[in-house]
């Protein structure tokens, strides 16, 4: 391990940098997830520094997801974000792949006729029924995402009876013949409200990564779902390719 700086110096480098070198050594060496740093005003004194710079330091590592604050009690230790590909597996699978133990809260299961949009992606009429299934997800007994499912009911009658906190990907795969194959993916970003928040075991407003996916299985959708990942444990690599050398416009590959 290195040494870390005792002291805060006028020089080349700027005093914020050096700063948040000593806070990286700190919160890499000494402390855990979750672990509280010293104060503004700890710091401030321990270093001989102004305020701008001890905010300055701490902010950037804010940023970066390697600290993280909590309105009126202090500035914390993150733990380190899941890793995932974007690709056509399930929750489950993913998890286990990475070395994460998977594990799964059902929240709600119900059949009923969804609303215009969700039939519209699922190719549904007006009075067609589909599983709706709401579930919370858990890698290492943390809190990673909530899901929001929807499921043609068609080739999977009584699907709702089974049990659902396994793969849905496999217990379709395996008790109905129904392998999902392809889908289409979208990211994006929302901060989280009360009852998401709530849910997810995070503060309203945090940083939320949304994924917007409709499955298919054998060229027929059968499933669109939303799901909420928590920004502050879930990060997500893409892989790209030029048009040029693809053949066609880079895309996300679907999870």
């Amino acid at each position: 391990m290195g040494e870390r700086p005792r002291v805060v110096t006028d020089g080349p480098v700027p005093k914020h940098l050096q700063l948040r070198h000593i806070l990286e050594t700190l919160i890499t060496e000494d402390l855990t997830s979750d672990a509280p740093i010293p104060s503004e005003r700890e710091l401030m004194a321990s270093y001989h520094v102004s305020r701008l710079t001890v905010r300055e330091a701490i902010g950037q590592l804010v940023a970066e997801g390697r600290l993280y604050r909590v309105r009126g009690k202090g500035t914390f230790v993150a733990a380190p974000r899941v890793d995932s590909m974007l690709e056509l597996t399930s929750f489950t699978e993913d998890m286990r792949r990475r070395g994460h133990e998977p594990s799964t809260v059902v929240l709600r299961s119900v059949e009923l006729v969804p609303p215009v949009a969700i039939r519209q992606a699922l190719g549904l009429s007006a009075s067609q029924q589909a599983y709706r299934i709401e579930r919370l997800r858990i890698a290492d007994g943390i809190p990673m995402a909530l899901e929001n499912g929807w499921y043609v009911a068609e080739p999977a009658p009584g699907l709702l009876d089974r049990d659902l906190s396994e793969s849905l990907y496999g217990i379709l795969a395996r008790s109905y013949g129904v392998v999902i194959d392809a889908a289409k993916q979208t990211l994006r970003s929302e901060i989280a409200d009360a009852q998401t928040a709530r849910i997810l075991g995070v503060a309203a407003g945090s940083p939320l990564l949304v994924l917007d996916r409709t499955s298919t299985a054998g060229g027929r959708p059968v499933e669109r779902i939303t799901s909420w990942y928590r920004g502050d444990r879930y990060q997500v690599h893409i892989d790209l390719a030029r048009a040029s050398d693809a053949g066609q416009v880079p895309w996300l590959r679907p999870r």
